[in-house]
């Protein structure tokens, strides 16, 4: 059964320079759609062009809530750039108050543009939130995100936010932390959601899952996490990856997925 890995940085220098072996790599080892998603507008032309140029990359169009406050954008220019057919999602967005300090009104308005921009669309959002669960759920929540629904990407946070993301709609996205020794809350969350709310991952180059941590993540991995998943809930492998395949192109409904 073929898995999609539902967030990753291809264009990013560690895996781009080396685009053959790791899309060939990702083959090899049962990945059969990933979506490479944007962090910056600066470099969303080569996330757009590696969907452009392969049928089973997706991509996605926004700012990450570290990328620097003089970086604005409108609804407009999101709504504009996200019109492309190879663009499936918005983000990622959302906030982050672990890497970022002082005021930050500025993410919040960041994150409220590109929730519009999804509303707008009918894209859902990818989610970032690391030391702000509370903020980036009530911004969730007030903003209606559930009109266009969304992935909370990496996953990292307990059970209860987990269920307030759920109870809007949105999905839960496990990233390689899950396989991590200490990830006790994660992997609660890895049995306790629903199957048809559940995503895997890679976000790499980072979070390289269990044998590989410390070293240079790629799609491929996503066949580690998944693995560990279904042994966890205590499932085959074939069901958890026919499941969360099925959960991508339900989230994704603008992704066409290429046969074979």
């Amino acid at each position: 059964m073929k898995l999609v890995d539902s967030h990753c940085h291809i264009n990013f220098p560690d895996l781009a320079e080396n685009e053959h072996a790791v899309l060939e790599n990702a083959r090899l080892n049962g990945v059969g759609h990933m979506l490479c998603v944007s962090v910056n507008l600066e470099d969303f032309p080569q996330v757009l062009s590696f969907a452009e140029r392969h049928k089973h990359i997706f991509a996605s169009v926004g700012i990450h809530p570290n990328e620097p406050k003089s970086d604005v954008v409108s609804v407009d220019q999101l709504i504009k750039l996200a019109s492309h057919k190879r663009i499936v999602a918005i983000g990622e967005t959302g906030l982050d108050y672990f890497r970022s300090e002082g005021d930050l009104k500025w993410q919040h308005e960041r994150f409220t543009t590109h929730i519009e921009a999804g509303k707008e669309t009918g894209k859902p959002l990818i989610i970032h939130t690391r030391d702000a669960a509370s903020d980036t759920m009530k911004i969730l929540k007030e903003s209606n995100a559930s009109d266009c629904g969304g992935v909370m990407h990496c996953f990292s946070e307990d059970w209860d936010v987990a269920k307030k993301a759920l109870d809007i709609g949105f999905y839960i996205s496990m990233s390689g932390i899950v396989t991590f020794k200490n990830a006790t809350k994660v992997k609660e969350v890895a049995e306790r959601t629903p199957l048809d709310k559940l995503l895997v991952e890679t976000d790499a180059p980072f979070l390289a899952p269990v044998p590989f941590r410390g070293k240079t993540n790629e799609p491929a991995y996503v066949k580690h996490t998944a693995e560990y998943i279904a042994e966890l809930r205590g499932i085959s492998f074939n069901e958890l990856a026919e499941a969360t395949t099925e959960n991508f192109f339900r989230l994704f409904s603008h992704a066409e997925p290429v046969a074979g």
